[in-house]
Parts: C-alpha cells; sequence; structure tokens
C-alpha cells in the first residue's frame, strides 16, 4: 500500500504542493499533519505503528519525515523491522528497490536533507519573530554608549576594558565606529 505523508513547511504552508505530487503517483491514502512542529507527529506515530509487510511510505522531501539525522534512522529502522519501504520523490530514494543506491548519493543526500532542516527551522523562526513584530540580526548598540565610548577613548583617560565595562561597547565595535 503507498502511504502518503503530508506535513506543512514555510514554502508550502497548506500541504498543496505536496499533496498534488503524492496524488499524481497515486497513493492509496494520505495522511496529512495539521502542524509542522517536530513534537507531537501523532499522524506519523500512527502510521510508523501500523504498517503492515509491503507498505511504502511516500513523501516529496526528507525533511517533510524526520527531523534530524537521528530521527531518519530511527524511522527507517522501523521501517525495516516491519518489512516496509520508504520513498522520496525529491531525492529519488526508494528504499523497496534492491538494485542498490550509492553510499556516496546517500551522503549527498544526507547533507542536503541537514541542510534543509536548518533552513526550514531558520526560516520558521524568522517568520514566527516577524509575525510577532521582533526584529531580527544583531540588536544595534544605543547611539549615547558609542558616542561616550569614544569620547572616553579620545580622552586616552581610560583603557579599552574601563570603556567596555561602562558602556558596553567592544573593543571591535569602537574601533568600528571610530574608522567613520
Amino acid at each position: 500500500m503507498l502511504i502518503g505523508y503530508v506535513r506543512p513547511n514555510e514554502d508550502d504552508l497548506n500541504c498543496e504542493n505536496q499533496l498534488k505530487k503524492l496524488k499524481e503517483i497515486n497513493c492509496e491514502t494520505i495522511i496529512s499533519e495539521a502542524h509542522s512542529s517536530a513534537k507531537n507527529r501523532t499522524q506519523l506515530n500512527n502510521i510508523m505503528n501500523n504498517l503492515n509487510k509491503g507498505d511504502k511510505v511516500v513523501v516529496t522531501k526528507l525533511f517533510t519525515f524526520a527531523d534530524s539525522t537521528r530521527h531518519l534512522v530511527d524511522l527507517l529502522e522501523i521501517l525495516e523491522a516491519n518489512k516496509a519501504y520508504l520513498q522520496s520523490l525529491y531525492e529519488g530514494i526508494d528504499t523497496s528497490n534492491k538494485s542498490g543506491y550509492q553510499f556516496n548519493e546517500i551522503v549527498k543526500h544526507l547533507v542536503e536533507f541537514q541542510s534543509d532542516m536548518i533552513s526550514e527551522k531558520t526560516k520558521k523562526g524568522l517568520s514566527e519573530a516577524k509575525q510577532k513584530g521582533i526584529t531580527t540580526g544583531r540588536p544595534r548598540k544605543p547611539d549615547e554608549n558609542v558616542q561616550r565610548a569614544i569620547i572616553m577613548y579620545q580622552s586616552k583617560n581610560y583603557s579599552l576594558a574601563e570603556i567596555k565595562e561602562q558602556t558596553g561597547i567592544s573593543k571591535s565595535t569602537l574601533y568600528r565606529y571610530l574608522e567613520h
């Protein structure tokens, strides 16, 4: 049985692209997770707990299926124990194909998988911060502290450590402002 599995991500919040691809390959059942969170993946847990011999879980990308390399390994062990398979469309992985998959290809996909996971988590965090009205990036130092640090430095009465202690302006930040 082909079991499609989808979950929201920053590029496909409603899972529309994933659903379209899984319907194109005639998945008999498509299970959708209600959220993108790594926690409480109840639908995935249900799939993994109810696998039958010969079932194939189909996803559009590996990061939809697993949240880390370790999680992927754990899920693959469950599939193997149940004599079930995984197919990931984007990566071209199909564990039911026994004609072999070159090790270097596996490593390449695992590295890309890790990169996708980091990218996805970063996009999600930035999106959540933006929705809350939080400005991202390194915060700017208050101008009055910078001016005070410059005056202290130019007076030559303070060491760099004293300037940092009193103003919170690091040596590198102070020098950067002095260049302007």
